[in-house]
């Protein structure tokens, strides 16, 4: 993640709940009141946000000292610790909850997303997220993805083009949008287009597109599909994919899988700051 804008969300997030003092923490504790407590997973999965337990309490002023125990990515198991924590009390307390949040919605993430590379078990086919993110959280739940084992589509509406199917009903055909698209922009950009049915998929072909996304089609389609398609243009198959049906998708040679539902179905990982 960037360092610089993990600092700025991270501190935006702190004010959010300190407001102006933890009345709590503050009122009980003094800052030369010193403790130690321990993160621990209490049940298994894959870490992701290691290095937000560092930079969190980082923000705060003490001598708050974070020794790590587990790396992103890595496999955790019920009752690992994860991280610990010296330091005053208040600032450990204060910082708990944002903390934790975090860890826990990204850990998730990790771990929906392991699950469903596991079970498409493909050597071919990468695993990838959307931008069905939460607002404001979409650079942590992105690198949620890729400690998961998943890759990253584009990050926003600003670093490639995605001709959609309301972008081609307003353009008046594929063509249309993609000739548009490459008279405007730049060499580095890709364009990915949409496609639903074998006469669009043509016509993406031919108007040059560079990413081709087969949307909610069945395996056999996209084994159809994927076919079809020229070596250089890169295939992607999205929409109405699950982790149950996913497997279906194995054998499709679909270059990648986009599944929305790695940043908007997750389940949060139970992960917990206890006083040791």
């Amino acid at each position: 993640m960037n360092s610089i804008k993990l600092k700025k969300k991270l501190e935006e997030f702190f004010l959010e709940d300190l407001g102006e003092i933890d009345l709590s923490s503050q009122t009980i504790f003094s800052e030369n009141h010193l403790g130690e407590a321990v993160i621990s997973a209490k049940e298994d999965g894959i870490l992701s946000g290691a290095n937000i337990i560092q930079q969190g309490y980082l923000l705060f002023e003490g001598s708050s000292t974070v020794e790590l125990f587990k790396n992103d990515g890595d496999t955790l198991k019920k009752g690992d610790e994860i991280a610990r924590i010296n330091g005053s009390v208040s600032t450990i307390l204060s910082g708990e909850r944002v903390i934790l949040n975090l860890l826990q919605r990204m850990s998730g993430i990790a771990t929906l997303t392991n699950q469903a590379v596991t079970i498409l078990d493909s050597g071919t086919t990468r695993i990838c997220d959307t931008r069905k993110t939460s607002p404001g959280l979409r650079m942590f739940e992105k690198y949620a993805v890729r400690c998961g084992g998943g890759f990253n589509h584009r990050f926003g509406l600003y670093d490639a083009i995605m001709i959609k199917d309301n972008h081609i009903a307003f353009s008046g055909s594929i063509t249309n949008a993609v000739q548009t698209v490459k008279n405007k922009v730049g060499h580095m950009v890709k364009i990915e287009v949409e496609i639903e049915t074998e006469d669009q998929l043509l016509e993406a072909i031919e108007a040059g597109a560079d990413v081709i996304m087969y949307d909610n089609c069945p395996p056999s389609i996209v084994e159809k599909f994927v076919q079809l398609t020229p070596d250089h243009i890169i295939t992607e198959a999205s929409g109405g994919i699950s982790l149950n049906n996913l497997a279906d998708f194995r054998n499709t040679k679909v270059d990648y899988i986009s599944l929305g539902m790695l940043t908007h179905s997750y389940k949060s990982l139970d992960i917990s700051l206890n006083v040791k």
